[in-house]
């Protein structure tokens, strides 16, 4: 069997096979706590492959079902994220796999990013710079933007993270209102329908879940209501809108501007939104900070090893 000299993991726990990449501080810490292998490694060692007891992953990664019968002895899934909507989650279930996420660590940093896209998108502040170190402030002063006060903003999935977000910019003198499944004891409007929260805001904010069930739920309808005036903040998944109705939108002019940290296909090298300049743009960084990233994965790892010590994970799905 392949061993992985680098560390001297949990002796409790067994091989874990490690999906996609992790920030380098996040990975030190995996790389120490647990033993990890890749793809290849069970590639070429059968045997390595029968002892793959779990899977660490983060929430931008597929895991399909082809993967996971190939592994027999696999007993649960950790992703190091909160969204969970690329992990097969019913056929995990069937086959009795333990799935986990690392909810509330990263809400107040997706939060901070939320509310610095909103003010990036009505200050201009990427072009602000761009003014500034240009040389083009010497020429005249740098064109008006927006105020984020006396704005209505509707945010479009009322979960922890929106609340979060709720939370901030009550002080910024907005007026706030939702969209979810179910009506929440809150001091703010609900909206059944997103395309009716979209016609009443200013601002729409995108913060519900991946998945089948919200798949383009922000479509054309919606952006049309959110009307030439409005402006779109995504920072949940690039899924939930219709990123084709976007564009158009962008193009004839019937939607002001949109800020996104996520997009439906990632890394969005060939993404036709970035030729907008009233799109501020950021590549799905919502929980990358330094002191986000390691609690995430210190949650990661006592997950695995509460599963497998008694178990029970300490934030299944």
């Amino acid at each position: 069997m392949i061993k992985n000299p680098m560390h001297d993991p949990n002796p409790t726990l067994p091989p874990v096979l490690q999906i996609g990449e992790f920030p380098s501080v996040a990975y030190a810490l995996l790389k120490e706590r647990l033993d990890l292998f890749t793809l290849a490694d069970i590639a070429a060692d059968d045997a390595l492959r029968q002892r793959i007891g779990a899977i660490v992953t983060r929430s931008n990664y597929d895991i399909d079902t082809a993967l996971l019968e190939r592994l027999p002895s696999l007993r649960i899934i950790a992703t190091n994220g909160v969204g969970f909507d690329r992990i097969p989650l019913a056929f995990a279930r069937e086959r009795g796999i333990a799935v986990t996420n690392t909810p509330d660590l990263l809400n107040a940093a997706v939060a901070e990013l939320t509310i610095g896209l909103m003010l990036a998108l009505l200050r201009k502040l990427p072009h602000a710079d761009r003014f500034v170190r240009s040389g083009a402030w010497r020429q005249g002063a740098f064109p008006l933007g927006s105020s984020l006060a006396g704005k209505r903003v509707g945010i479009v999935g009322m979960g922890r993270i929106g609340r979060e977000i709720a939370r901030r910019l009550a002080s910024f003198d907005v007026e706030l209102a939702y969209f979810g499944r179910t009506q929440q004891a809150l001091p703010f409007q609900w909206f059944a329908q997103p395309v009716e929260l979209a016609r009443w805001s200013d601002l729409l904010i995108v913060s519900c879940p991946g998945g089948d069930a919200t798949r383009h739920l922000i479509d054309a309808a919606v952006l049309a209501a959110l009307g030439s005036a409005g402006m779109l903040v995504n920072i949940a998944r690039g899924s939930v809108v219709d990123e084709q109705a976007l564009v158009l939108a962008l193009e004839n002019g019937t939607l002001a501007g949109a800020a996104l940290d996520v997009f439906e296909h990632e890394p969005a090298p060939e993404s036709a939104l970035l030729r907008f300049e009233n799109v501020v743009l950021s590549p799905h960084m919502g929980s990358a900070t330094h002191e986000t990233r390691m609690a995430m994965a210190q949650l990661t790892i006592d997950n695995l090893a509460s599963f497998f010590s008694a178990g029970k994970a300490l934030t299944p799905v």
